[in-house]
């Protein structure tokens, strides 16, 4: 039986758990940081925190960390790794994946989602429902996609950067480490590294 333990009873976790149910994994059990204040992910309990987890990494075939901060995700997925942790990838039967494109472990697409050919995605990514990565994009460890969000061809995308609902960026655009892409943003031009940028085209936020 193969067996998924998902690092976080949130509504990602839950989307997670849906996704890896519908495809080849049999069961999954929650852990979250908020037990036992927190005892129940929706349809499925939380059994134990972060501790609880390692305690029982023997029992499961693979491990996902369902958090959805970019930063978070993936300082807790080198953790868990580090401990001895098989980090598991989760692929929705309803998304469309090119066998020429490739993703790290820890690497979560959902329904909907599209991955073409040449893509090259790291660890612990998240390509949300209906969001679109094209050929030849590259997307460093921790980047999230939000859902309906489009990346063109040949899009780079830096480490725990995230890509907000419905964003659409340009062909070739470069965007830096942990940057932000605002939700419905058009992205023309490079984005640097921390910078947030929204609006149609995309422009730096202006700061209080």
């Amino acid at each position: 039986m193969k067996q998924l333990a998902l690092l976080g009873a949130s509504g990602h976790g839950k989307v997670i758990a849906d996704a890896a149910l519908l495809s080849s994994w049999r069961s999954v059990t929650f852990f979250d940081d908020a037990w036992p204040t927190v005892k129940w992910n929706g349809h499925w309990a939380v059994e134990g925190n972060t501790a609880t987890l390692l305690a029982r990494l023997a029992e499961f075939d693979g491990v996902i960390v369902a958090i959805g901060s970019c930063k978070t995700r993936w300082d807790k997925q080198q953790f868990l790794q580090a401990a001895g942790a098989n980090i598991a990838t989760v692929i929705h039967p309803a998304a469309v994946v090119s066998a020429y494109a490739s993703m790290g472990a820890g690497t979560v697409i959902m329904a909907g989602a599209v991955v073409n050919v040449d893509a090259v995605l790291g660890k612990a990514c998240i390509v949300n429902t209906g969001a679109t990565v094209d050929h030849d994009c590259q997307l460093a460890n921790g980047v999230h996609v939000s859902p309906g969000a489009h990346l063109s061809g040949n899009v780079q995308v830096g480490v725990c950067s995230w890509v907000g609902v419905g964003a659409a960026v340009r062909q070739g655009v470069m965007i830096g480490n942990h940057a932000m892409v605002g939700a419905g943003a058009v992205v023309v031009k490079p984005v640097a590294s921390g910078m947030t940028v929204v609006g149609s085209p995309a422009m730096p936020l202006a700061r209080c």
